[in-house]
């Protein structure tokens, strides 16, 4: 098993031990050790642990960049920096929350129970993968970690390749830029009406997906993929919508959306729903085990989910304050997302999905006029509650924030 940097914080059962070596696992040792500099920390992470942005992920190609090069911290330098016990290539086989244990395995089968005084869950998120038909299914591909993106730039060579990208959502959208910027063929299928249905007011997803369409894209909206299959007639690949079209590719990728990993919170008897229930001030049902990030259930944003940066920031601040002693709620402020959509860059900032009200444009004629538009998300009582900006028009960012109620 693999152990760098402060050995015997191991054994030591008043440790915090963290589960996931992603933004949310590393943030909160982060913030922690700004307010705890001698408490023994244990990460422990399935894969070997090194920092990178995820949101990096969906621009690497346009950029030419490999996985490797992605890596902004060497894992060995975040544990040397942050006095942390990294526990590599280790998987979590349970969590006793009754002996506040835990039972790892490593790469080579040699088990170990870890104890923590408190244990931090930062377990992430899978993608969300359909069945499908066909004798290609099983190479349909997504990517999540650095290790899918290596895999997927591995398939795709240097010779130009025509993707299909099952879903027209936020990382679909980013994909579909990416590897037009880079040379490459896309179609994107979706059963939806048009990019980013769920998030953006339709003019606003329209505007997008013309932008995308100008670039290259090829879309098929209103349909699903059903089959994948081999042949030689189309492309290496067949993909068969439901409409009955069938289109050539190379290689499918899958971007539908994320589930949360509940998988270790759930077989410890840990409460989850559509993540792990957390209330605002991250814990969760267990004494002494807290929850962020993708695969946390949030009750500061009425038991949603958020897949975002901006909240794994928030919450790993109030974390490590609450983990060092001062119990402290989660508030999310605004948090807008910028889409990485250089053909067309957007800014959302989503309402509540239960918030009533409708989406109304400003003057959309004269902000096209100056590149983009400007949607406000008002309430019945005429406050503004969100808001989305494209093109030139991003650069109202804080102007809109500042109008924005919560």
């Amino acid at each position: 098993m693999s152990a760098v940097a402060n050995p015997h914080a191991a054994h030591d059962a008043g440790a915090l031990v963290i589960i996931g070596a992603g933004l949310a696992g590393w943030t909160t040792a982060r913030e922690f050790r700004k307010l705890d500099t001698s408490t023994p920390i244990v990460l422990v992470t399935a894969d070997g642990g090194d920092f990178y942005a995820k949101p990096t992920l969906s621009n690497a190609c346009a950029q030419k960049r490999s996985a490797e090069q992605l890596v902004t911290t060497p894992a060995a330098k975040m544990a040397e920096t942050l006095n942390v016990t990294l526990r590599a290539h280790s998987q979590v086989r349970s969590i006793d929350t009754q002996a506040q244990t835990l039972t790892l395995s490593a790469s080579d089968g040699a088990t170990h129970t870890q104890p923590y005084g408190q244990l931090v869950l930062a377990t992430g998120a899978h993608p969300i993968r359909l069945p499908l038909q066909g004798d290609a299914s099983a190479d349909v591909q997504s990517i999540n970690q650095l290790t899918d993106l290596a895999h997927f730039q591995r398939t795709l060579g240097a010779a130009p390749k025509t993707v299909l990208i099952m879903g027209a959502g936020l990382i679909g959208c980013e994909f579909a830029n990416d590897l037009l910027l880079g040379g490459y063929r896309v179609h994107v299928v979706d059963p939806t009406e048009r990019p980013l249905a769920a998030l953006l007011p339709a003019a606003a997803g329209d505007q997008l997906g013309a932008a995308l369409h100008a670039l290259g894209v090829v879309w098929h909206f209103g349909a699903t993929v059903q089959a994948v299959k081999h042949s030689a007639a189309t492309a290496p690949l067949a993909v068969t919508l439901a409409t009955g079209e069938v289109v050539g590719a190379d290689l499918v990728l899958s971007a539908i959306g994320l589930r949360a990993d509940t998988a270790l919170a759930s077989a410890a008897g840990i409460a989850c729903e559509r993540g792990v229930v957390v209330d605002d001030q991250l814990q969760t049902s267990a004494p002494y085990v807290f929850a962020l990030g993708d695969c946390a259930q949030y009750a500061s944003a009425g038991a949603r989910t958020l897949p975002y940066v901006m909240p794994i920031m928030n919450a790993a601040r109030a974390l490590a304050a609450t983990l060092t002693g001062t119990p402290t709620a989660l508030v999310f402020p605004l948090m807008p997302v910028s889409i990485k959509t250089p053909a067309l860059p957007t800014v959302v900032a989503a309402p509540h999905p239960a918030q009533p009200g409708a989406w109304v444009a400003d003057a959309l004629e004269a902000a096209a006029a100056q590149g983009g538009g400007v949607w406000r998300f008002m309430d019945p009582a005429g406050q503004q509650r969100g808001f989305v900006l494209t093109g030139g028009q991003t650069t109202r960012r804080m102007e809109l924030a500042k109008a924005t109620v919560l």
